[in-house]
């Protein structure tokens, strides 16, 4: 259960090498989460990250979990979830993708919407439920600002990632009142310090803590993206063009 301050004690990350996840795990190490699970394909990335946090003093466990194989999904969560209640499930798996690459060759395309979409869906789907059958618990779904609004640099992503804030959202209306809490993070890049409005893992991490005590439904990060994107929203597409975002 959580602890009166809101915060978990038990965590499954879904996409357990994401650099945005393990930095919220350790931070809320240092806070109360005692149980954390990873789940992820297995691979030495993997294994390095689950020792990463038993040496900060938490019971971590490995679960294989193929974001791209969604019939497997319902199997292997549901086994994590027959161990004990989890009060904190972070979806944090994703593709960015190679944009020029990606349109030239439309099966790559498909990849990264299948891995930041369809697969998202059917986890959080499956995630819900379990969460919704314990009668508590968090969901929190690592969105982008770059599914705001699509651009040219990047609208393969960005549409992937639109669809998926879309879910959430509609996800998070589904299970009000359930003692299910889902809460939607968009950040600017953690990938490309020089892009407008970047951020990292840390600054993630600071703010899902944050947004957990609050029970928020929807996070920016940084905050000022919550201003920068209501723009982008009104700005004609012939200006959009050429606007170095």
């Amino acid at each position: 259960m959580k602890d009166v301050f809101g915060l978990p004690q038990s965590l499954l990350v879904l996409g357990g090498t994401s650099e945005i996840a393990l930095a919220t795990a350790r931070r809320l190490i240092a806070r109360r989460t005692r149980t954390v699970w990873l789940a992820g394909r297995h691979s030495p990335a993997l294994e390095r990250a689950a020792e990463s946090l038993r040496a900060l003093g938490a019971d971590v466990r490995t679960a294989g979990f193929d974001a791209l194989d969604p019939e497997s999904h319902e199997t292997a969560l549901d086994k994590i979830f027959a161990e004990g209640d989890i009060d904190l499930v972070l979806l944090a798996f994703g593709v960015l993708g190679d944009q020029a690459q990606d349109e030239r060759e439309p099966a790559r395309a498909v990849r990264v919407a299948q891995t930041n979409y369809t697969g998202a869906v059917s986890a959080a789907l499956v995630t819900a439920r379990a969460l919704q059958a314990q009668g508590h618990g968090s969901l929190v779904v690592l969105s982008s600002v770059a599914g705001v609004r699509a651009r040219r640099a990047d609208f393969i992503y960005g549409s992937s990632k639109a669809g998926l804030d879309a879910f959430a959202q509609g996800l998070g209306d589904a299970l009000h009142g359930t003692g299910v809490h889902v809460m939607v993070v968009r950040p600017g890049s953690v990938h490309r310090p020089e892009t407008p409005f970047a951020t990292t893992p840390e600054a993630v991490a600071t703010a899902i803590e944050l947004g957990l005590r609050r029970r928020s439904e929807t996070v920016w990060v940084p905050g000022v993206l919550r201003v920068v994107t209501t723009a982008l929203r009104h700005t004609p597409r012939a200006l959009l063009r050429r606007l170095p975002v």
